[in-house]
């Protein structure tokens, strides 16, 4: 399958210029002019033409790859995601939870919160703005997130969301039907390979387990869309953190990756 590149080069609300030179021909560049006001009305600005991209790219039989500097941006992807009519699987891999509300959030970081959203915990309303509806918690699988805030922590026990706290437990997973939608925070790596990120979690997989992971998924012939939230490009002075997240990426989506 031909994938569609579209990166939005931002941290949240924040131009991330440093990610720009990720961006070869045929890629999109999401870059709009944000709206005055408050953080989730400029995220909204941000995520809506993600979603008209996301669907634009589906609908020419594309697949969509979506890199940003946050997590948020997934928001924009399942929009469009839904808006071409699928009904995805979600497959998150990240060191953290993501699953944060308002009432268990320690840092009020929005940031942490999208997958909690994207279920229809907690926060909604960019979700409402992009007029997205949740997903069933028993489609979404989350690994390996072994960094988690104690109220979120219960959050994850008590929902349905399957939560693999080794990424090698996907290799005997039997995944929902329907369409794949994979989410990779390259926080996930074991910060001994990939250190540029704001938020390092001690231990993790190592590159080549997620390599494995990465190539067990391709092999399904099911991914429909992909997201990546990236490293921190400031921070990643001799570019090792670049290459083991794009080597990830090249891996999960290149048709030559499995061969």
């Amino acid at each position: 399958m031909q994938n569609q590149m579209i990166l939005t080069p931002f941290f949240l609300d924040s131009p991330l210029p440093g990610l720009e030179s990720l961006a070869a021909s045929g890629w999109l560049i999401n870059k709009p002019l944000l709206p005055d006001g408050e953080m989730q009305l400029r995220l909204s600005g941000l995520h809506s033409p993600l979603a008209e991209l996301t669907q634009q790219a589906l609908s020419s039989g594309k697949r969509p790859v979506s890199i940003a500097g946050d997590c948020c941006a997934t928001i924009g992807v399942l929009a469009g995601l839904q808006r071409a009519g699928l009904d995805p699987v979600l497959v998150w891999f990240d060191a953290h939870g993501d699953f944060n509300t308002w009432e268990t959030t320690p840092s009020g970081f929005l940031g942490g919160m999208p997958l909690a959203m994207l279920v229809g915990k907690g926060e909604q309303t960019m979700l409402k703005a992009l007029k997205l509806t949740p997903l069933a918690e028993d489609r979404v699988i989350l690994t390996d997130a072994r960094d988690l805030d104690p109220g979120e922590k219960l959050l994850v026990e008590a929902a349905a969301v399957v939560h693999l706290t080794d990424v090698s437990e996907l290799l005997g997973l039997t995944l929902p039907d329907g369409p794949l939608y994979v989410h990779i925070d390259t926080d996930i790596v074991n910060p001994a390979e990939a250190p540029a990120m704001n938020y390092l979690a001690a231990g993790g997989p190592s590159a080549g387990r997620l390599q494995t992971v990465m190539q067990h998924l391709n092999r399904t012939g099911r991914i429909a869309a992909v997201s990546v939230s990236t490293w921190n490009p400031e921070m990643d002075k001799g570019g090792q953190s670049r290459k083991v997240g794009m080597g990830l990426l090249e891996t999960l989506i290149n048709d030559g990756a499995t061969k």
